[in-house]
C-alpha cells in the first residue's frame, strides 16, 4: 500500500461528538413514545446509553422517570450533542440558543430545507452560517440521524436493536439518503455481518459524507466503508479521503444514482443535490480504486465479499459446480456481463485430472459432476487447487441445498474449505428461497463465507471484486511525479479559444505528431507552403472566433495543383466574407494531406468540481453515430491506456496511447486550460496524425491573462 496523502484537517468538520457524545439532549422530547422524541429515548434506553440524558419539553415534567426543563436555555453548558426532534420552524433558533450553552453540536431531523427548492436552500444557508458562527457541528436537516453500534449509541427516530459485533471489524455506512442508510444497515444485519455505524447525512449543511468518511478512515473497527451518495459535495476532499482509505487498506464502495436525467432531477428534489458530471465523476472516483456499483444488489454483495477479503487480488473468477447447466448458465452470463473466465494453467489442470473422474474435463468453469455425493471432502480440494491458480483471482462455488444428509456434508466439509481461502471464495446455494437446514446456515454465518442464493448475484460482485483489484494496481502505476509543463500558445485570445494553428504547434511541442504545413497570409504564400510539403494540400481559414470552420467553408480538401489552390484560395475567403463577413483571419494554414487512415478523436476537459479527464474514441462521423469512446483519468499509465483501448473498436496502437498520454500531462500540468480536442487524430499501422486540434482555456484564465 501507499503512504496515506495527508488529508488538511481543515477541510474537515469533526464528527466524534457527535458519533460518541458524552452527553445527549433531546430537544422536543415526549412523552408520546411513537413521537420523534420518544423513539430517540427509547433507543438510547433499550442500548443502555452510559452517558447523561437530558430532555426538553413544553408539555411533560418528567418522561420514564427523567426530568425535563422548558426551554433549550435551561439545560447545562457544555453537551456534546443535541437531537432537535422539533419542526423546522423552530430549528434555526435552537441551533442559536444552543450555542450560548456552548454545545457541540446537533441532529436534525426536520425537512423543508434544501431539498424543496430556492427557498428552501436559502433558510438552509441561514442555518448552517449561524451554526459555523457559533462553533455547533450540525447532521443534517433532513436527515434520520445515526446508529454507532460499536459505541452504543442510537441517536434515530426509527426504533433500532443492539447489534454487538464482539470485537469483528465491520462494515460502517454513510448515506445521504436515511431510508438508505436503513436499507444498507438492515441488509448487512441480515447476513449477519459485523457493523460499526450507519450515518444518515441528509442535505449536509455542515457534516458531509467526507467527514464520516474521514471518521471511518480512522476508525480500527471499521474495515469496509459503504457509500450511497446523491451528490459528493466537496470532489476535491473526497477523492484524497478515497486515497487514504485505499493506502489504508479499506474497501470504499459506493452507489452514486445520477446516470439518467431523471435521476439527476430526483435527487435535487430529495436531499438538495445539484447534480455534477457523473461520467467524470466515475472515471475519477474508479481510479482512486472506489468500488462504484450499478445497483442496491451490489453494494450489499460486494461489500460483504471486501468484508472478509479487503485486498483481493486481480484476475477474473474460476466457477465450481456438479452441474453441467449450471456451468453452461454461468459461461453465458459471464459473457454477457463481459466478466472472463481465466483459463487454468497446465499443473492446476494435471492435479484436478488426478482427482476428477476421467469422463469429467478440468476447466474453468469446471462441472465435477457427481463425486461429491460419495466423497464431499474431495470437493474442498478440488476447489482449493483450483483457487490456488496464479491466472484465478477469485471463486464461485454453486451447489443445491439438497437432502438433510447432503447439507451435513456440505457444512462440515465444503464450508471449512472455502473458510480457508487466502482469495475470494463464495458460496452459493441454489434454489432461491427454498429451505436450507438451520444447522448448515449457521455453519456458514460461523466461517464469514460470502453466502449467496443466486449465481448472478455472485458473478456480478466478483466481477466488482476483480476490477477493484485491478485498480489497486493501476493506482500504484499511475503517472508519478510532476507533469511537464510547456508553455501556452500566446497571445491568448480574448474567447480563450486558440486558432487551430496556435494549438497545433504548442502540442507539437509535446510531440504530438502533426501534419507538415505553415501558416499563409497570402495565395502566394500559400504557394510557397504547397511548394515545400508538396501537393495534395488542405488549406483552413485560422482564426480564434472560427473554432468551426467546416461550418462556414473555411476549411477546402484535395487541391491538386498551385491552380487549384489559387482557386481554392479564393473560395475560401468568399465563403468567410459570406458567412461571418468582417471576421478578420490570422491567416490560411496549408497543410499536406495524409492517407486515409481510421479516424479517432482524443480530448480532454477540465470538469470544474473533479478536475480533468482524457476522452478516446472513434472520431470522424462515427463518433455520434456508434458513441464508441472511452474516458480515463489524466495520470493513466500508458500500459493501462492500451488496455483501455483494446476495448475499442479495431483500436489498439502504441502511437494513441502516447497521445492520449501527452493530452493528459498537458491538462494536469495547466489548470488553465478547459478543454482539448483533437479530431480527427488518424491512425496508420505504424504512426498517428492529429489533423486538427482545439485548445480552450477557462473563462478565467482569460481574464488573468494579459491580452495582445
Amino acid at each position: 500500500m501507499n503512504s496515506p496523502t495527508p488529508v488538511p484537517a481543515s477541510e474537515l468538520v469533526p464528527v466524534d461528538r457527535i458519533l460518541k457524545p458524552r452527553s445527549i439532549a433531546i430537544v422536543g422530547a415526549s412523552a408520546d413514545p411513537r413521537s420523534f422524541g420518544g423513539f430517540v429515548l427509547d433507543n438510547l434506553e433499550r442500548f443502555g446509553y452510559a452517558g447523561a440524558i437530558h430532555l426538553v419539553s413544553r408539555s411533560s415534567t418528567e418522561i420514564n422517570g427523567r426530568a425535563c426543563v422548558k426551554t433549550v436555555d435551561e439545560l447545562p453548558e457544555g453537551i456534546d450533542l443535541a437531537v432537535l426532534a422539533i419542526p423546522e420552524a423552530g430549528v434555526l433558533d435552537a441551533v442559536r440558543t444552543l450555542a450560548a450553552r456552548r454545545a457541540s453540536a446537533a441532529v436534525l431531523f426536520a425537512s423543508g430545507y434544501a431539498e424543496t427548492g430556492d427557498e428552501g436552500r436559502a433558510k438552509q444557508e441561514e442555518l448552517a452560517a449561524a451554526a459555523r458562527t457559533a462553533g455547533v457541528v450540525l447532521l443534517g436537516p433532513n436527515c434520520m440521524g445515526f446508529t454507532n453500534f460499536e459505541a452504543g449509541v442510537p441517536v434515530t427516530f426509527e426504533p433500532v436493536q443492539p447489534y454487538p459485533c464482539g470485537g469483528r471489524p465491520g462494515i460502517g455506512v454513510v448515506a445521504q439518503s436515511g431510508a438508505m442508510a436503513a436499507n444498507l444497515r438492515d441488509a448487512f444485519i441480515g447476513r449477519g455481518l459485523p457493523m460499526t455505524a450507519t450515518v444518515s447525512t441528509g442535505n449536509e449543511a455542515s457534516v458531509g459524507i467526507e467527514d464520516v468518511l474521514s471518521y471511518y478512515i480512522a476508525d480500527p473497527q471499521t474495515r469496509v466503508i459503504a457509500v450511497y451518495a446523491e451528490q459528493v459535495r466537496r470532489p476535491g476532499l473526497f477523492l484524497q479521503l478515497a486515497r487514504a482509505a485505499r493506502a489504508a487498506g479499506k474497501p470504499v464502495v459506493m452507489l452514486m444514482p445520477g446516470r439518467s436525467a431523471r435521476a439527476r432531477e430526483a435527487a435535487q428534489s430529495h436531499t438538495g443535490a445539484l447534480a455534477g458530471d457523473h461520467a467524470t465523476a466515475s472515471v475519477l472516483l474508479a481510479r482512486e480504486a472506489v468500488v462504484l456499483v450499478d445497483s442496491l444488489d451490489e453494494l450489499f454483495d460486494t461489500a460483504a465479499i471486501l468484508l472478509r477479503f479487503p485486498v483481493p487480488p486481480s484476475g477474473g473468477p474460476a466457477f465450481m459446480t456438479g452441474s453441467g447447466a449450471m456451468k453452461n448458465i454461468a459461461l453465458d452470463f459471464c459473457d454477457g456481463l463481459g466478466l472472463d473466465l481465466p483459463a487454468l494453467t497446465a499443473p492446476t489442470t494435471q492435479r484436478l485430472t488426478g482427482m476428477l473422474p476421467g469422463y469429467a474435463v478440468a476447466e474453468n468453469p469446471l462441472d465435477y459432476t457427481t463425486i461429491g455425493v460419495r466423497q464431499p471432502g474431495l470437493i474442498g480440494d478440488i476447489l482449493l487447487t483450483m483457487l490456488a491458480d496464479p491466472n484465478v483471482g477469485s471463486i464461485v462455488l454453486s451447489i443445491p441445498a439438497g437432502p438433510q444428509v447432503a447439507q451435513r456434508d456440505k457444512a462440515e466439509h465444503i464450508v471449512p474449505a472455502l473458510a480457508r481461502a487466502d482469495k475470494p471464495a463464495v458460496l452459493v446455494v441454489t434454489g432461491d428461497s427454498g429451505p436450507i437446514e438451520p444447522f448448515f446456515v449457521e455453519a456458514i454465518r460461523a466461517s464469514g463465507v460470502p453466502f449467496f442464493r443466486s449465481p448472478d448475484r455472485a458473478l456480478r460482485a466478483l466481477a466488482r471484486v476483480a476490477a477493484y483489484g485491478e485498480a489497486l494496481q493501476r493506482a500504484d502505476r499511475a503517472t508519478q511525479g510532476a507533469p511537464r509543463a510547456l508553455q501556452l500558445p500566446g497571445p491568448v485570445p480574448p474567447s480563450g479559444v486558440f486558432a487551430e494553428y496556435q494549438g497545433k504547434a504548442w502540442l507539437a511541442g509535446a510531440g504530438l505528431p502533426v501534419p507538415q504545413g505553415g501558416l499563409a497570409a497570402s495565395a502566394d504564400e500559400a504557394v510557397a507552403v504547397a511548394a515545400r510539403i508538396g501537393y495534395p494540400v488542405v488549406i483552413k481559414a485560422q482564426a480564434s472566433e472560427l473554432p468551426h470552420k467546416s461550418d462556414v467553408g473555411g476549411v477546402i480538401v484535395g487541391l491538386a495543383d498551385e491552380a487549384a489552390l489559387r482557386a481554392g484560395w479564393q473560395q475560401l475567403h468568399e465563403n468567410i466574407g459570406k458567412h461571418r463577413p468582417g471576421l478578420r483571419l490570422d491567416g490560411v494554414l496549408v497543410e499536406a494531406m495524409g492517407p486515409r487512415g481510421l479516424e479517432l478523436v482524443v480530448g480532454a476537459r477540465r470538469d470544474a468540481d473533479w478536475g480533468p479527464v482524457v476522452l478516446v474514441g472513434l472520431g470522424g462521423i462515427w463518433i455520434e453515430a456508434l458513441k464508441d469512446v472511452r474516458l480515463l483519468p489524466a495520470d493513466l499509465a500508458e500500459a493501462d491506456i492500451l488496455q483501455e483501448l483494446g476495448r475499442l473498436k479495431a483500436v489498439d496502437t502504441a502511437a494513441i496511447a502516447r497521445v492520449v498520454a501527452l493530452i493528459g500531462e498537458q491538462m494536469r500540468a495547466n489548470p488553465e486550460i478547459a478543454e482539448i480536442d483533437i479530431n480527427p487524430l488518424v491512425a496508420y499501422p505504424d504512426r498517428v496524425l492529429a489533423l486538427d486540434a482545439l485548445v480552450v482555456l477557462q473563462p478565467q484564465a482569460v481574464l488573468l491573462k494579459p491580452q495582445a
